[in-house]
């Protein structure tokens, strides 16, 4: 398994590397945290202090209405960033909850710290503008899939961007994900071939 700041390095690279100088100062402000299985990292009414880079584990982000739904918008798992990144960003209370699946382990840097950083380093600033545009094309694409696929073409759509994710993912998440309840989720997963 890759050092957690070498992992870090290299998706900082995949989205848009920075200089050395940039690096070294980003880095720094990267602290090891670990959660348990099921356990609130984020919660809906608090403001998100964090952004994490994910190093093990899987978590959800998910909404949770006044009538106990839930609506599981995004999984997050190694190596990537994870957090509500809204909330960090706009620092406003959240609506959403992240969560856990498993035990995880992250490096993450206080909102503070990063704005300090990306407000001194243009290059950390693209970086992470660069990383939230990318973020939101990916949205934009699942917001289509909600609204025109069916709940076959949502899950071959899902499969063919994580293929690994049945591994990954409790089936009732997995279902509750692609919008639809466990029993037909089990169906679906009888029915197409993967």
């Amino acid at each position: 398994m890759q050092e957690p700041l070498a992992l870090l390095k290299a998706s900082v690279n995949a989205v848009s590397p920075v200089s050395e100088e940039s690096w070294t100062e980003f880095a720094a402000i990267w602290k090891p945290f670990h959660a348990g299985r099921k356990e609130v990292i984020s919660g809906a009414g608090v403001q998100e202090n964090y952004l994490y880079f994910v190093t093990a584990g899987v978590q959800r982000i998910y909404f949770l209405d006044d009538s106990g739904r839930e609506a599981t918008l995004v999984f997050v798992y190694a190596p990537s960033f994870g957090g509500i990144i809204d909330s960090l960003l706009l620092e406003k209370p959240s609506i959403y909850i992240y969560e856990t699946l498993t035990p995880s382990q992250f490096l993450r840097a206080s909102g503070s710290e990063l704005r300090e950083i990306m407000h001194t380093y243009p290059d950390v600033a693209h970086m992470i503008s660069t990383g939230i545009t990318q973020t939101l094309s990916g949205i934009m694409e699942r917001l289509v899939e909600v609204q025109c696929f069916s709940s076959e073409e949502k899950f071959r759509k899902l499969l063919k961007r994580s293929p690994h994710i049945l591994q990954l993912v409790p089936h009732k998440y997995l279902a509750n994900y692609l919008g639809m309840d466990a029993t037909n989720f089990s169906k679906l997963l009888n029915r197409v071939k993967i």
